[in-house]
């Protein structure tokens, strides 16, 4: 049997906050198997995805260039309905390219594309992790970036200089820790966020101890910088097995938004031999959260970071289903009864022992009869906030 999960949406209605209860229902999971090629080229590594206002998603592999080919991204089709998910389409493959027009290199690691969002032109943001290297001349900045839908690149934001590769060991972005969050809020600001910690802030997450990671806002008008909060990450929930070849992780791989101020956040664990914990957050913006932007560390300093309440665990199996490495959240379709649904989706890496998944959920309006029709109204105006915790 299902499990059910209660959702609690505040919707402003005339001025006044509006609460009624949700249900969250697992439609079902679509696997692409680990091998699966396309127009000659792997398909996998989905790391983001987003739906574009034909129904259809466009989704970005985290392919650097040197895992299967060129980094590109995909539109792909989701067919599921409310009594379950029954196929996934992989409409078309896309290269992105370079400010010269050129496609990136498909022998060498110079990208690590991560997030990707539709913007309100109909343009692409994406974002990239870039490439740590020792030598400098193979050394690559993350960024984020806007594109057509044919690939070609339009702009590069002004990201700040202290998410930056560096040669020393006491500041700068970690490798492969970066620019995996990207969302883009109802008033067009686009924000993105570092995976975990930066060198100056602090150490990585491990069972013992969480970290804090940065969300920056980025002007869609200007590309500059703008204001950045911390996200605090909890501690690893479980460790790998004994003998394992390396440490359980932790970090922060999405944001969606789901107002100018409001966030869920999927945090993902992985521990070696036990498998992926995905938790879903609510993260907010609140009045007196601290603009950290002009921080240098934050380590001792002195700080209020942003609101972040746990809405649903996912352990390694969840409702029937094997979790994966989930790293993107999208809306999904509206369904035939009028419910909403979120997507998730998992990055495979590439790897024979894992799979791209997706999943698809429903979420129910359950609300008090003598506020159905204020609920309505109020949902119709879409600003809300979006909790999830179990029953």
């Amino acid at each position: 049997m299902k499990k059910t999960l209660l959702v609690a949406l505040l919707a402003t209605f005339a001025g006044h906050a509006l609460a009624a209860d949700f249900s969250l229902r697992v439609i079902g999971e679509q696997r692409i198997a680990t091998g699966t090629l396309f127009e000659g080229v792997e398909f996998g590594g989905i790391s983001g995805l987003d739906r574009a206002a034909d129904g259809r998603y466009w989704a970005i592999s985290d392919d650097r260039g040197g895992e299967r080919g060129t980094p590109r991204f995909y539109n792909l089709s989701l067919d599921y309905d409310a009594a379950g998910f029954n196929g996934v389409t992989i409409n078309s493959q896309t290269f992105m390219q370079r400010p010269d027009g050129s496609t990136f290199p498909s022998n060498a690691r110079t990208v690590d594309p991560e997030g990707i969002r539709i913007a309100p032109n109909g343009n692409m943001y994406w974002s990239s992790e870039g490439n740590w290297s020792g030598n400098p001349a193979s050394r690559y900045q993350p960024f984020v970036r806007e594109m057509t839908t044919s690939g070609a690149f339009v702009r590069e934001f002004a990201t700040p200089a202290m998410f930056n590769y560096v040669d020393n060991a006491t500041t700068g972005g970690r490798s492969n820790k970066l620019f995996e969050a990207l969302t883009v809020a109802p008033n067009g600001t686009i924000w993105t966020a570092n995976e975990d910690a930066l060198v100056q802030d602090g150490p990585l997450t491990s069972i013992s101890n969480g970290s804090v990671v940065r969300v920056t806002a980025l002007d869609p008008v200007s590309g500059a910088a703008g204001a950045q909060y911390v996200y605090a990450l909890p501690p690893i929930p479980v460790d790998a097995v004994p003998g394992a070849p390396f440490g359980p992780d932790n970090g922060l791989p999405e944001l969606l938004a789901i107002s100018d101020t409001q966030f869920i956040a999927v945090e993902r664990a992985f521990a070696f031999g036990v498998g992926n914990t995905i938790r879903l957050t609510l993260a907010e913006i609140m009045p007196d959260t601290t603009d950290v932007s002009s921080f240098d560390s934050l380590v001792g300093a002195t700080y209020t970071p942003m609101r972040r309440e746990l809405l649903l665990e996912m352990p390694i199996t969840f409702d029937g289903i094997t979790l994966d490495n989930i790293e993107a959240i999208s809306w999904g379709h509206t369904l035939a009864n009028g419910n909403r649904t979120l997507v998730l989706a998992a990055d495979n890496n590439f790897s024979g022992t894992q799979v791209t998944q997706f999943i698809a959920l429903e979420v129910s309006a359950v609300p008090e009869p003598t506020r159905y029709a204020q609920f309505i109204a109020g949902l119709g105006l879409m600003t809300l906030t979006l909790r999830l915790r179990r029953r």
